[in-house]
């Protein structure tokens, strides 16, 4: 079978049943209102694009302290969980799947964006290199987290679940748990990061402990195989690396083999910049390559592709699916596209973050 033709079969993402293989990768669009609730607009920017077999949400802060940019959205209250709720009624409604991504960014924030709960939490007391916006809109530098207490951890665990509860309130599909891209449960895997001496640092096993605990703690909610997780390999966005990747992430995979999940969404590390720029690295380790023999469930891939791309990936089995990002952002219709061969919008970076209709519900269709 040609990779074309695979795109456009249906697979089985665990429990959850895809008509194609075109996933809509999460896309952070800072659109999120008062009390970062989903912006009535999300309703329909989200079911215009339910013709991929899945959407991601952008990712979604399971706590107040889980935010790290401004105007993102939430999963831990009322309100969140109703908006969410006629997000997904609306995708149902045109045959689409959907999962919530639940997010915690750890140092990857700013203290303005949570006032009341004060300095951002990390597995250690490192401040990241560089800015990021606070609640003003401004940059600002990034500040010293504090380190998490075992009782923090804990704490955090229960937040997960919550979240997850709220997602299966609002009928998802599923969930993906975010522990990618430098963002906290990254800040445990890797070592430039976490500098713990506890049960949660040090060797591979116990900095792997965490990502454990909320696989578990979410598992309490919905089935393993409505679960997925997202890892960035060699990935360098938010400051982030390992002094041996390939060792911690075979681990990582090793470890997941274990849980029976929906899927594992890789990020390509030829793409770093997790949506900052257009830049690629064509001599970054393919990731797909490295790591699909150890993993023996099903594998979202993502990072850079084109339509060619991910029909060659799919084709040589290197994913069971392929994730799309900034071409969904500007062809609400991709997957109809694709499959047509049909001209692709081009996409406007400045109205990626921020903003109201305009780059966000007005791209047009075929």
């Amino acid at each position: 079978m040609s990779g074309k033709e695979i795109m456009f079969t249906p697979t089985n993402l665990g429990a959850i049943a895809l008509s194609n293989r075109i996933v809509m990768a999460p896309l952070t669009r800072m659109r999120a209102v008062e009390g970062d609730v989903p912006n009535p607009l999300a309703k329909t920017y989200y079911s215009q694009r339910a013709g991929a077999g899945l959407i991601i949400t952008e990712a979604t802060q399971i706590s107040i302290l889980g935010k790290g940019y401004p105007a993102t959205p939430g999963i831990y209250s009322t309100e969140q969980t109703t908006a969410w709720k006629e997000i997904v009624e609306a995708v149902h409604a045109k045959g689409g799947k959907i999962v919530a991504q639940l997010w915690h960014v750890g140092r990857i924030s700013h203290s303005s964006l949570h006032a009341e709960q004060g300095l951002p939490e990390a597995p250690s007391a490192l401040a990241p290199t560089g800015q990021t916006y606070g609640a003003d809109w401004k940059l600002h530098d990034y500040e010293t987290p504090v380190a998490m207490t075992v009782a923090d951890i804990s704490r955090l665990v229960k937040e997960f679940a919550l979240a997850a509860q709220n997602a299966m309130t609002a009928g998802f599909d599923g969930v993906e748990i975010h522990s990618a891209n430098g963002y906290l449960l990254d800040q445990f895997l890797q070592d430039k990061t976490n500098h713990r001496t506890d049960q949660y640092g040090g060797s591979v096993e116990n900095r792997l402990r965490l990502l454990c605990e909320v696989i578990e703690s979410v598992a309490t909610v919905f089935a393993s195989n409505r679960i997925g997780v997202r890892f960035s390999p060699y990935g360098s966005f938010n400051d982030i690396s390992d002094s041996d990747p390939m060792t911690l992430f075979n681990a990582v995979i090793e470890k997941m083999n274990g849980y029976q999940l929906a899927y594992l969404h890789m990020i390509e590390p030829r793409s770093t910049s997790a949506g900052g720029n257009d830049d690629s690295n064509a001599a970054a380790p393919i990731t797909s390559e490295i790591f699909r023999a150890a993993y023996q469930g099903k594998l979202i891939s993502a990072g850079g592709y084109d339509q060619a791309m991910g029909e060659a990936a799919l084709e040589a089995g290197l994913a069971d699916a392929v994730a799309y990002g900034r071409l969904y952002i500007s062809n609400p219709d991709l997957a109809e596209r694709f499959q047509s061969g049909a001209a692709l919008n081009a996409y406007d970076r400045a109205t990626f973050y921020g903003g109201a209709e305009v780059g966000y519900t007005d791209y047009p269709a075929l």
